[in-house]
């Protein structure tokens, strides 16, 4: 077995959504469940067959999303593995309770903006995503100045009051 670490390409800001499913009807599903809860979504979603013909399943609302999740997809290359990538100005937390519901999705690795990388172990068979590593180590505990800018960060976009 072989150890990899895959780096997610993307743009700096972009928000993506990494996990595994287990249907051909993933990339429908979570297509359709997105343009449901978020009428306006911008979005590419790429799901790895693990069978049958063994194809990267695409579906989107913006090509360069659906290009973004096609690419990353191909290059973790494990089975039953899916990729969303949102574009500017749409966020995970907008839409990960509603993906967690789709019945086809297993699990959920990460939903990030942050420089990734996915750890696949590489056997004859095929690849497995073990996990990932999402962005950076922390650099200590947080201050009370730190906690005073993350109520301030959190109550200046409206997810608190």
């Amino acid at each position: 077995m072989d150890l990899l670490a895959v780096p997610i390409n993307k743009p700096e800001e972009t928000n993506f959504i990494l996990g595994m499913s287990h249907f051909i009807k993933t990339v429908e599903d979570v297509h359709e469940m997105l343009v449901a809860s978020v009428p306006s979504i911008r979005f590419g979603v790429a799901f790895c067959e693990a069978s049958g013909p063994a194809l990267v399943r695409c579906s989107g609302t913006d090509e360069e999303m659906v290009a973004l999740a096609r690419e990353n997809a191909l290059a973790i290359g494990a089975g039953h593995s899916f990729i969303l990538f949102l574009a500017a100005g749409f966020y995970p937390i907008n839409v990960l309770n509603a993906l967690k519901m789709v019945p086809e999705v297993c699990r959920i690795f990460c939903a990030t903006a942050n420089p990734a990388e996915v750890i696949v172990a590489q056997t004859e068979q095929g690849r497995a995503i073990l996990g990932v590593v999402d962005g950076a180590s922390p650099q200590g505990p947080e201050s009370e100045e730190d906690v005073e800018r993350r109520k301030k960060f959190l109550r200046t976009i409206g997810y608190k009051l």
